[in-house]
């Protein structure tokens, strides 16, 4: 167990956090349930396809004539409101889910899903790059030093290595990302944010002010 005066040497080395990045107040979160659904609208697909009744097969011959049956008139067994008839306004398979959110409304959205990790201490600053980490055990060791009991971990690094991406494949509660690629779907979902110092320097320019284009 570390003592207090090593926790707050830790403490004191890990790097200052830039606070337009992870010091922001979140009093709505509209915008991060906005930026939440957009994600998972990207991954939806229109899958379901049902048949008009000028698809479905057969119904080519009328049931039985026009007049003199006593039955209402009818012009093929096809029609939807008969079993085995199409689909009057079924799903096309065509459908299009995706919600469109501007550019500096995602930057935002994440630097207020960055904020909330730091204000509920879920984010952690490595002292240094995961380097030479290899295999599955070493990852495993390495994580629960860092992140001990969190049940999803989110490991974000400047650049994912064939090394590091087969030493995390097979850890199920571990999603290893670039830092250029985060988004507020898995920030909101990890209960541990680990960043390496490079990937903290990708996100501080990247949604920092002096990041440029797409600022709020």
């Amino acid at each position: 167990m570390p003592s207090t005066a090593s926790k707050a040497a830790a403490k004191k080395a890990s790097p200052a956090l830039n606070p337009e990045v992870f010091g922001l107040k979140v009093g709505n979160h509209q915008l991060l349930r906005l930026a939440y659904d957009a994600y998972l609208a990207e991954g939806r697909s229109a899958r379901a396809s049902t048949k008009t009744r000028g698809q479905v097969s057969g119904g080519g011959k009328k049931p039985w004539r026009q007049k003199g049956t006593g039955h209402a008139r009818v012009g093929s067994s096809r029609n939807p409101i008969w079993r085995g008839g199409g689909i009057a306004f079924g799903p096309r398979g065509n459908q299009n889910f995706t919600k469109i959110i501007s550019t500096n409304a995602k930057r935002l959205a994440l630097r207020q899903a960055l904020s909330l990790a730091a204000a509920d201490n879920k984010l952690v600053v490595l002292p240094s790059e995961p380097v030479g980490i290899a295999k599955t055990k070493d990852m495993a060791l390495f994580l629960s030093k860092h992140a001990a009991g969190a049940a999803q971990i989110l490991l974000a690094v400047k650049s994912k290595t064939p090394e590091l991406e087969r030493a995390s494949r097979n850890l199920s509660y571990v999603d290893l990302v670039n830092a250029r690629y985060l988004n507020v779907y898995k920030l909101l979902n990890a209960d541990a944010v680990l960043l390496t110092p490079e990937a903290l320097a990708v996100i501080e320019q990247w949604l920092g002010r002096a990041g440029g284009k797409g600022q709020s």
